[in-house]
């Protein structure tokens, strides 16, 4: 039994995800559905906590300040609305749930940074995800398209019609 739900979980992993630490500020693009429509929202700031980093349920905790008050998320580093993660900055702490930085307000928040290679850390292409991503994009762009040629079209129909109203006119006078 147990060797079959491990079977499911790891089909539904990503191949390749970023090794995300606490202490570092990232960058989370999710994908968000409103009614019809999809849109990518960045999410940006310090991840506080990590979880279970080698499950299909490994998640992160990122925290920022947004108009004066701390906002946290958590995200699902497998989930299929988490399209890229992206480290901006790495920095040193000795403990993995950071929750003394609520606390904490302005500079008393700031974590010393390490040097690190951005390139290397980001360089995890999903090209499934890619993919998903440019459908969506051709997608929108293909409704557009189709939404113009209605527009279009109408506006031809009430052109028409406006000049044989206008000819039925001219007869008449």
């Amino acid at each position: 039994m147990f060797a079959l739900i491990q079977k499911v979980n790891n089909q539904q992993k990503k191949n390749k995800v970023v090794d995300v630490r606490s202490g570092d500020t990232v960058r989370v693009h999710q994908k968000i559905r409103e009614g019809g429509k999809e849109r990518t929202q960045i999410f940006e700031g310090t991840v506080i906590r990590t979880d279970r980093k080698d499950s299909l349920t490994s998640r992160i905790t990122v925290r920022k300040i947004a108009s004066g008050v701390g906002v946290e998320k958590s995200f699902l580093i497998h989930s299929p609305f988490v399209l890229k993660i992206e480290v901006t900055k790495r920095s040193k702490v000795r403990r993995n749930y950071l929750s003394y930085l609520r606390a904490r307000t302005g500079k008393g928040t700031r974590l010393s940074g390490v040097d690190f290679d951005r390139e290397a850390v980001n360089d995890v292409r999903d090209l499934e995800a890619e993919a998903a991503e440019a459908r969506m994009k051709e997608e929108t762009a293909k409704a557009a398209e189709a939404k113009a040629a209605a527009e279009a079209a109408e506006q031809a129909e009430l052109d028409a019609k406006a000049a044989a109203v206008e000819a039925a006119h001219a007869q008449n006078a």
